[in-house]
């Protein structure tokens, strides 16, 4: 008798809907909550409390050997938190333009992702069943993180849409890259990367209007309640797809 190994079960998410909605809901939410800490407290050690929280977080999510929606979705909304003040201090504090620093982080993309494939053979999402795997996804979705923060920055601020707009904008650029999959134009690894990026200048810039004054063109609502609101909305999201799929038989 041939005896049957275990398949390796994959470590991160399919890209179904609801995978969407929480990507996006975790850039707004790393957007509003990330200068809302800035803006209150001390930047330094803000930003290397964070990066401690960061790294906890994502060394948890590479030491398990599947996927596990709570932990998973802690690391993305680090990233999320953390990322936004890796490109604010690239603009701020060292004073790089974001049409600078967007096509340098574009570059470290496309640099994460050569090297991925040259050593794995493939950068579909689907066969993250390896802590190698794990390393080069997560530099991967950083990467994605730190350009489309720049990105949104770029279109928000230096070309002057704005907040709304270049949300709007954005928006408009991933309803082409979904007819363009649809319309099998371009495969499904490069439909799901391209739009893991735009999703972030999505969120971001949403959080942007909702939580800025109405003097930078926002509805002034305020950082933290956005942070608030996002963290339930989350919250919510996460708990409703980690419910195990109970049969209807065993639930009468």
């Amino acid at each position: 008798m041939t005896a049957v190994v275990p398949t390796a079960e994959n470590r991160v998410p399919d890209p179904t809907p609801s995978f969407w909605l929480i990507k996006v809901l975790t850039t707004g939410m790393g957007e509003a909550l990330s200068d809302f800490l800035v803006m209150r407290f001390d930047p330094v050690p803000t930003v290397l409390i964070t990066a401690v929280l960061f790294a906890a977080v994502l060394a948890a999510q590479l030491s398990v050997r599947r996927y596990i929606p709570w932990v998973y979705w802690t690391a993305v909304s680090m990233v999320g938190v953390f990322g936004t003040m890796v490109a604010d201090v690239v603009h701020v504090a060292l004073g790089v333009p974001y049409a600078v620093s967007a096509p340098v982080f574009l570059v470290i993309l496309l640099a994460v992702f050569v090297v991925w494939r040259r050593v794995e053979g493939t950068v579909d999402v689907h066969g993250t069943t390896t802590l190698r795997r794990q390393v080069f996804y997560w530099a991967a979705v950083c990467a994605t993180f730190a350009m489309g923060t720049a990105a949104g920055d770029l279109v928000a601020s230096t070309f002057h849409l704005g907040y709304l707009g270049a949300g709007l904008l954005f928006i408009v650029v991933m309803a082409v890259v979904v007819a363009t999959r649809l319309g099998k134009l371009i495969g499904p690894v490069t439909a799901f990367w391209t739009a893991y990026v735009l999703t972030r200048p999505v969120g971001a810039s949403f959080a942007d209007w909702f939580g800025v004054s109405h003097e930078r063109g926002g509805l002034a609502l305020g950082t933290g309640l956005v942070s608030i609101v996002g963290l339930i909305a989350i919250a919510i999201a996460v708990a409703a797809t980690a419910r195990p799929n109970v049969p209807a038989a065993a639930r009468a």
